[in-house]
């Protein structure tokens, strides 16, 4: 399938969060049913920095899993006939968060979907700041339009 790179305007137009929600800047490369790839640029105007923690600014590591998760949705928003719809997540695991991610930094943010069945995936993502892992999980998402379809077929 094609890849499509898609910028502020276009991460509108596939998926819901906004602003201040919206963790992720730019998706550089979505390969729909795959992966994506893209970025956060931090700054010190970003609404956590100033409570997490006063003096010590960082990136809350449950915004890093949003971050990977959003990213990761795109792999599913761009899939046919699923653009604009919401995507849960469902569980994380293997939360794993090895370098403090602070103001100025470039968060470079790359998912895969490892596995796509009857509206729930089975993915992974990994940021990296300046080369070095920052996060990573492994975590399930759920489409529920598509998951309800085949409930309601199984009844």
């Amino acid at each position: 399938m094609k890849s499509l790179k898609l910028d502020l305007d276009g991460l509108y137009e596939y998926q819901q969060n906004r602003p201040p929600y919206l963790m992720i800047d730019a998706a550089d490369e979505v390969i729909p049913g795959v992966s994506a790839r893209g970025y956060k640029k931090l700054s010190q105007n970003d609404w956590w920095f100033e409570v997490h923690w006063p003096g010590d600014p960082n990136m809350p590591g449950m915004l890093q899993v949003e971050a990977l998760v959003q990213m990761c949705a795109l792999t599913i928003l761009c899939m046919p006939g699923n653009k604009g719809q919401v995507v849960y997540l469902a569980s994380a695991n293997n939360l794993k968060f090895s370098k403090k991610i602070v103001p100025g930094d470039k968060l470079i943010i790359k998912t895969k979907l490892h596995s796509w069945k009857r509206g729930i995936g089975l993915c992974s993502g990994m940021g990296e700041v300046d080369n070095n892992i920052a996060c990573k999980a492994d975590f399930t998402l759920v489409l529920p339009t598509l998951l309800n379809e085949y409930m309601s077929k199984s009844n």
